[in-house]
């Protein structure tokens, strides 16, 4: 191996997003183009050993992928001093649990959101990793979208003017499991599993608004079990106890307000799986996973409202589309390179697990909204 090795211990990636873009398109699309360069000119070649629970699946992704260390041994794999680093996107409800045995075995730790499932334990294993001096980091790979960072680069420059408000529309028909297969897991619809769209995605949610337009200050959330009935991978029927919709409000500092949508039973009729529009007195903006289309305040039609005659305006014409001048890469790959230069060389690194405590903060406070029927502030949380 040319280069300077880097271990790392990979902890639940046989499912479809840790293989996908934590091991195929970050560690492994890393490691076989020869590795990270580092400030010296020097390069940091990760070494992943896979882990998990089923031997089998840990076996077969592993010789799929050229990978040759796996086990379904944690604890001698945490026990290896060669390794560095600590991976985990398994089960939210072992997160916590697992990332204090790893920083105990001296390791850096590094986790898919949320955290944890409660705020206090998300709270309690962020002090704990700060206290033990590891380096530690929670993804938050939506902040490295094209769409999202044309978006936030229009914020920068002052395109928008004062920021009005936002409007977000995510999610997909996730089919129920009786005639088409799920394209989700079973879990996500289980509450005492760890699912439910409010824990999933208003994690989400708080790093983008905070990075990308103006840090939450308030919110007011309704949840919903709009699917009471699914089918799971075996064919089998379950109950749906947890929410698969979430209807939430947010009040941003600078007195924006923004309004997002999540949804795994919507139909798509919009420009993307997800998209954001960020409404200013100067211009407005429309952001999904790739694409960005402004309208500035010289360029925005005036339509008039006549219920009479049909429409005149093509309001899609007015829109311009932000070019792609700049080379954008896998979101999930740009924050691995990020935390191993963190690793490596001290490298800046913002995305600590108090900033995932305060994804978890804010999906708890949604899920209060929904049970009292009130708004709840965001208070600062430190940690």
């Amino acid at each position: 191996m040319n280069g300077k090795r880097i271990g790392i211990v990979m902890h639940g990636v046989t499912g479809r997003m840790g293989t996908n873009q934590h091991l195929i398109r970050s560690v492994l699309a890393i490691r076989n183009r020869g590795g990270l360069r580092l400030s010296d000119g020097s390069r940091l070649v990760p070494d992943p050993i896979l882990v998990g629970r089923n031997a089998d699946k840990v076996k077969a992704l592993a010789i799929a992928h050229g990978v040759e260390r796996y086990s379904t041994d944690l604890d001698s794999a945490l026990a290896d001093p060669d390794d560095e680093i600590f991976f985990d996107a398994a089960s939210t409800a072992m997160r916590p649990a697992l990332l204090r045995r790893a920083i105990e075995a001296g390791k850096h730790v590094y986790c898919e959101k949320p955290v944890a499932e409660r705020l206090d334990k998300a709270v309690e294993i962020a002090a704990f990793a700060k206290k033990s001096g590891v380096k530690h980091g929670i993804v938050h790979d939506k902040l490295d979208l094209p769409g999202l960072l044309k978006l936030k680069r229009l914020r920068d420059s002052g395109f928008f003017g004062r920021i009005l408000s936002v409007r977000g529309e995510f999610g997909y028909w996730v089919f129920e499991g009786d005639h088409v297969p799920a394209q989700r897991p079973s879990w996500n619809y289980r509450a005492e599993d760890g699912g439910g769209i409010i824990y999933d995605m208003l994690c989400h949610w708080r790093y983008v608004l905070d990075n990308v337009v103006s840090p939450v200050r308030a919110v007011s959330c309704i949840g919903a079990v709009h699917i009471a009935k699914r089918w799971d991978e075996s064919g089998d029927p379950y109950d749906v106890t947890a929410d698969d919709a979430a209807y939430a409000t947010f009040e941003l500092e600078g007195g924006i307000v923004a309004q997002i949508n999540s949804s795994w039973c919507v139909r798509v009729r919009r420009d993307d799986l997800v998209t954001f529009q960020v409404d200013g007195t100067h211009g407005s903006a429309v952001a999904g996973l790739h694409s960005c289309v402004t309208q500035h305040r010289m360029n925005t039609p005036k339509p008039v409202w006549n219920p009479d005659q049909p429409k005149t305006i093509d309001f899609y014409d007015a829109w311009e589309s932000v070019p792609d001048n700049a080379e954008f890469d896998n979101g999930f790959k740009i924050q691995w390179e990020a935390f191993l230069r963190h690793v490596a060389e001290d490298g800046p690194w913002r995305y600590t697990l108090e900033e995932g405590a305060k994804g978890v903060q804010l999906a708890e406070l949604g899920m209060q909204s929904w049970k009292e029927r009130r708004w709840f502030d965001v208070p600062p949380l430190e940690i």
